[in-house]
């Protein structure tokens, strides 16, 4: 395992994150059991991660403190989350969401609490009325460092990070970034490493880059709109010009390294349930980067998109609904 330091928190952290929700959620979002889900995080462990991300939303977090007893507290990084509420009062609501999560967690601290999935619209309100709440939480011990994600497919341009990035008040930000989605690479990256925020990657891997159809006929549909190059919707296998002796194994391998070695990303997150993807997962993430004449083209030919690719679990989807309606 590498290990690289989350921005100015001057936490050690793997370079490799487990995500715990997504749409594996260790396994429990695709029928596997609980035992499974446990078994994961302790691979990892023994693999050298050292970093968890879950979320109250992601109905993870049980597992993940289960399994990380055996570990000492302080070679463990737990991030968790929690979605600010619609209605009166979302400091009071996030608060007793923060002690829900050290409850389930069963730990006396989270390393970040995150507020989770922060739309542009309800950033200041986030700021005003959800972050002094938390701070004095962290006064008490109960949260190290604070945090905030972005709502990636609500939110393609990155706005609500330009602005936290610059606040002085968010430890962490997490940021989506891929082959196809690149914009952070201006929009955030210089913000975050100019203020020693620490960045955490989701969105590396999606469905396009592991279900074909959909990749294809994703390009077919960019081509059409003059957004790439025709040539690529003829293609069978449109990224295939990535696989080759000295560049990647496959495309999700690709994609893994492309995101790995993004100057501005600390910890690459991703996530599964199953052991052997755990495994190969770290192997892509753990390699050199790609050839540069592979980044190179990559950015030639996607490097003007915004917003390819940000699917996201119907789980947490309900969930913001739910939220946004007051429920």
């Amino acid at each position: 395992m590498e290990y690289t330091t989350l921005g100015r928190t001057g936490l050690e952290v793997s370079v490799a994150g487990l995500g715990c929700g997504g749409f594996s959620r260790l396994g429990l979002g695709t029928g596997k059991d609980a035992a499974n889900a446990e078994m994961i995080v302790r691979r990892a462990l023994e693999l050298g991660v050292t970093l968890f991300d879950t979320a109250a939303a992601y109905g993870t977090e049980a597992v993940v403190g289960r399994a990380i007893k055996a570990a000492p507290r302080d070679r463990v990084v737990i991030c968790t989350k929690a979605l600010v509420p619609a209605g009166d009062d979302p400091a009071r609501r996030v608060v007793e969401s923060l002690e829900s999560s050290l409850r389930t967690l069963d730990v006396d601290h989270v390393d970040v609490f995150q507020l989770h999935g922060v739309p542009p619209g309800e950033y200041q309100r986030a700021l005003d009325q959800v972050a002094p709440a938390l701070l004095k939480e962290k006064a008490k011990g109960k949260l190290r460092f604070l945090g905030i994600t972005e709502t990636a497919p609500g939110d393609p341009e990155h706005k609500m990070l330009q602005r936290a990035a610059v606040d002085g008040v968010w430890d962490v930000a997490m940021v989506s970034f891929h082959m196809m989605h690149q914009n952070a690479r201006r929009a955030v990256f210089p913000l975050t490493l100019h203020h020693g925020v620490g960045t955490l990657l989701m969105f590396a891997v999606r469905k396009i880059f592991a279900q074909h159809p959909l990749l294809v006929d994703t390009m077919r549909q960019l081509a059409a709109a003059g957004e790439v190059p025709a040539w690529l919707a003829e293609r069978p296998a449109p990224l295939d010009f990535l696989i080759h002796p000295g560049g990647a194994a496959s495309l999700q391998d690709a994609a893994y390294r492309f995101a790995r070695h993004e100057p501005g990303v600390d910890v690459v997150l991703f996530g599964t349930g199953d052991r052997d993807h755990l495994e190969t997962n770290l192997a892509s993430l753990l390699a050199p980067p790609l050839p540069e004449a592979d980044r190179a083209k990559l950015a030639e030919l996607f490097g003007g998109l915004v917003g390819v690719g940000l699917d996201r679990p119907d789980r947490i989807s309900k969930l913001r609904a739910e939220r946004a309606a007051g429920g």
